[in-house]
Parts: structure tokens; sequence; C-alpha cells
């Protein structure tokens, strides 16, 4: 892998490379950008096949949370650490907290917080030696479990997307088809059920399913057989990549709606369902309520001001919808050019203000 090459091609600011042998310590931050403040983004623990795996998944996922960021409307940049080592067997106070170390010496340049593999307990570690990092136990001011937010931005996208197929945004007799039902599929179930929309449901976990059949009378059906339920709404709220050649001709839906990250397998995928007339509603824009709640706690957290940012999603997309139409592009290209002129612009911005004060100081 040519590291500076791709840097270069994606205009990444940093990539830090931290070890410490007493804990064992081996991980990678990338910093994005921070042209619209601080880059933020979960630190993933990981058994990588390889350091260029670990490298490289660090690197994406940290321009992914600049989008989203951005999109998301918020003065945030975007970034990732990721760990490498077993979530289930090397984790260690010291390990933590000597990446908590690591953190601090940035100087606000990288706030951390949850990711797969590390948990409220790591963050908490973490803490201890930083208070860049987001997601600690509630005693330190935290938000708690961010999935309910994520499930009311998601439920609040669907909506959105419904006003913009259909011309309304009830959902009531909407047939929604929701795939994976765990922590956020719960809660959005919980919420399409109380806006009066019939559920057909899908989960490798019975006992997920057996919780939403009996509280929200969800239908339920097999996981292969999810793609190709006839309903108004397809909401894959499980594993990334499910928009594929295989699942496409199977959908019988006017909106795919979730919370999964990285929906499509390829960009070819969502200029595809464009194709068949079907709106996609972009995975890091509808999905943003986690990250909008999270980085509420970076000014002292109060749950009803975040519940609204959260609920602004609503017309966010509304704003990527309209770009779609009036750009003539897939959805998906139209949130990345919301994100990308909304950093252009405010990168241009700061720069006169520099220039100005520069001319003001040499007078």
């Amino acid at each position: 892998m040519k590291i500076f090459e791709y840097m270069e091609k994606y205009d990444y600011e940093q990539l830090v490379f931290v070890q410490d042998e007493t804990s064992g310590l081996k991980a990678i931050i990338a910093i994005h950008d921070t042209t619209l403040g601080p880059a933020l983004g979960g630190c993933r623990m990981w058994t990588y096949a390889s350091e260029e795996d670990a490298i490289e998944d660090a690197l994406r996922l940290a321009r992914g949370m600049t989008y989203k960021a951005a999109a998301a409307g918020l003065n945030l940049g975007g970034g990732k650490t990721v760990v490498i080592g077993n979530p289930k067997a090397d984790k260690s106070e010291a390990l933590f907290r000597s990446l908590g170390r690591y953190i601090e010496s940035l100087g606000g340049r990288y706030i951390t917080a949850e990711d797969v593999g590390t948990t409220v307990q790591d963050m908490d570690l973490i803490h201890q030696e930083t208070k860049y990092v987001t997601g600690v136990s509630e005693a330190f001011g935290s938000s708690g479990n961010p999935s309910p937010m994520t499930a009311l931005g998601v439920f609040r996208g669907i909506q959105a997307s419904a006003k913009e197929v259909y011309g309304s945004d009830s959902l009531v007799g909407k047939t929604v088809a929701v795939q994976g039902v765990g922590n956020v599929g719960y809660y959005l179930c919980k919420h399409l059920h109380e806006a009066g929309s019939k559920l057909i449901v899908s989960d490798i976990n019975e006992d997920n399913l057996k919780r939403v059949k009996e509280e929200f009378a969800a239908e339920a059906v097999a996981p292969n057989d999810i793609f190709g339920v006839k309903c108004d709404i397809f909401a894959p709220c499980a594993l990334g990549a499910v928009i594929n050649d295989d699942t496409i001709p199977q959908l019988q839906c006017k909106i795919v709606a979730g919370s999964a990250n990285n929906q499509l397998k390829e960009d070819r995928h969502g200029d595809k369902l464009q194709e068949l007339g079907i709106l996609y509603a972009p995975d890091y824009v509808i999905n943003a309520g986690g990250l909008i709640n999270v980085a509420d706690e970076l000014e002292g957290y109060n749950a009803e001001r975040a519940k609204k940012k959260v609920e602004s999603i609503y017309n966010i997309l509304l704003n990527v919808f309209e770009i779609a139409r009036r750009d003539g592009i897939p959805t998906y290209k139209a949130a990345d050019r919301l994100a990308e002129q909304r950093i252009e612009t405010m990168r241009r911005a700061r720069s006169n203000f520099l220039a100005t004060e520069r001319s003001l100081l040499s007078k």
C-alpha cells in the first residue's frame, strides 16, 4: 500500500502510529479533515489479517466520518482509531490508558468514542488519561446507549423518504420490511408500529424476532427472504453491502432506508436503484443519529437538545433529495455533494478570515 499516495488522493491530514510494548498496544489513528472542527470517530479493536488492512480500515472509516459529520451539520471533522488485537483476549487497563495518553498528546485534534470491539468501560479507561473521548459511562456525563437516538433518526429519515415518494410523511398502512431487529432495529420497529406501519422482519437471532413479533405484531420471514417481500419500504438494519447484484432484482419496494452502514456494495448499485425508481436514503445521512447524540456530549449533554438535533435528519434528507433532483444525480452522490460543499464553503470562509487577519497585522 502506497500510504502517502492514498492520503493525497483523498486529502487526509494525518496518520498516527502508536505502540506501547508494556501493554501490547498497537494502534493507528487516522485524521481525515478538520475543516469543520476536531475529528471525531470511534475506536475499533479488531484482529486484522495484516497491518496494511488495519491502515486501510482506519483511513476508510475516518473519511466516512468526515462526510457523516458534515452532512449532519455538525462542527466536527472525521477521524478513526483502530487497535490491532483480539477484543476478547487482549484488552487491559494499561492498553486503553496508554491509548488515552496518545490521544491526549494530539491536543484535541481527535476525539474518540466506542466502536466495534470496544465498550463503555474501555472508554472510561481512556477517559482517565484524556478528556477527548465520548461515550463514557453516564456517571461522567455520557448520553448512554446510542441505539434509541440512532433509531429515531432513521425513523425520521423514513418519514422524509415517504414524503418524497408518496407526497406525505404519514406511515399509516405502509408496509416496512426491517432486516435486523437488534438494538437499533428494535427501537425502529417500535417507532414504526406506533406510527401505524405493518412490519415484516428478519433476524438471525430468534430472541430478537420473538420480541418484535410479540410487541409489535410483526410478521417474521427467513433472512434470505426479506429482500423479496412485497413492501413499501425496505429498511436494512444489519450488515453492510446488502444492496448488490443479487438482492436488487428481488426488491419489491419504493424506498430503501435503514440504519446499516455501507449498504451499497458498490456505488453503481446506487445508480441501479435510481434507474429502477427506488429512492435510496444515503446510509451515512439517515443513520447519523448516534453521532449527533454523542457529539452533544461535547457541549454538556442535554437529552432534549440532542433529540431535536437528531430529528433534523428529516430536513437534511429532504435537502439531499432536492439536490438529487436539481442536479439529476443519484441520492448517494447528492449526499456527498452536500457534505463536500459544506466543507469547501467553510474552508473558503476560514481562509478569507485568516487572509484578512494577516493583512491587518501587516499594516
